[in-house]
């Protein structure tokens, strides 16, 4: 990791591998190898991930589409099977947790748990407890959330779950606004944690917040870059949603 305080001039305050990637999302071809196949994403998550941080270069290999969590008749929560999902949550005042996402994300649970899910090999089973992971920037609505679910859900941070994957992923972003989370746009929004957080997920990657986070004045470049980021992914997710079926 780089210090960080002090003054940095010109590029000294680059990691060797910013340094060497001059601002591109990826490696050039004459600097080393891209790996552009995913192995676990369907291709309605990968799509997003590709086009947001890797310069629409990754892609998923063919039985990445056999994934889906197969929608039942009372899936009016999470109504797709496949693909990005944005949870608005309004509240107020939070900052590391939010009671409001953990009940939304509760009763997202309970209704996923009703549902069936297909793996990569097209073999359909009841989805389970251990098929689920969720994700917080916080250990404050970790902490919440382990406290109303299932021990068998993996709760935890970003770094926690690097490696990891699942049929679903939950999101929680907890901060009503920008302002209010501690560390800012750069953490709460920052596009390596983001990439990680969502995919994680083999079929659906549901992100919850506060639609505040999106309704902002940025008071920097680098803001609106962010928030761009998390406004590209709500609008994926909306026209996700509008796709017939047989569209996926």
């Amino acid at each position: 990791s780089q210090v960080t305080q002090g003054h940095h001039p010109g590029d000294t305050g680059l990691s060797c591998l910013e340094y060497l990637l001059a601002g591109n999302a990826t490696v050039p071809q004459d600097l080393g190898v891209f790996l552009d196949s995913s192995r676990r994403m369907h291709p309605d998550i990968c799509r997003f991930v590709s086009d947001a941080v890797y310069d629409g270069r990754l892609g998923s290999i063919p039985e990445t589409g056999r994934h889906r969590v197969i929608r039942g008749h009372e899936s009016t929560l999470v109504p797709g099977e496949t693909g990005i999902v944005w949870v608005p949550v309004e509240h107020d005042g939070c900052s590391q947790s939010s009671d409001e996402e953990c009940d939304a994300i509760v009763a997202i649970v309970e209704e996923l748990l009703r549902r069936s899910v297909v793996d990569r090999e097209g073999v359909e089973r009841p989805m389970t407890a251990g098929d689920i992971l969720i994700v917080a920037p916080f250990n404050v609505q970790v902490r919440c959330l382990r406290s109303r679910l299932d021990s068998r859900i993996r709760i935890g941070s970003v770094d926690r779950f690097q490696g990891q994957e699942a049929p679903v992923v939950i999101v929680s972003l907890c901060a009503s606004t920008l302002e209010e989370a501690p560390r800012g746009a750069s953490f709460l929004l920052s596009p390596n944690r983001l990439n990680v957080a969502v995919s994680r997920a083999e079929a659906l990657a549901i992100v919850v917040g506060s639609p505040d986070l999106i309704d902002v004045r940025c008071r920097s470049v680098e803001e609106m870059r962010l928030v761009n980021l998390l406004c590209h992914l709500v609008q994926y997710a909306e026209d996700g949603l509008t796709q017939p079926p047989d569209a996926h």
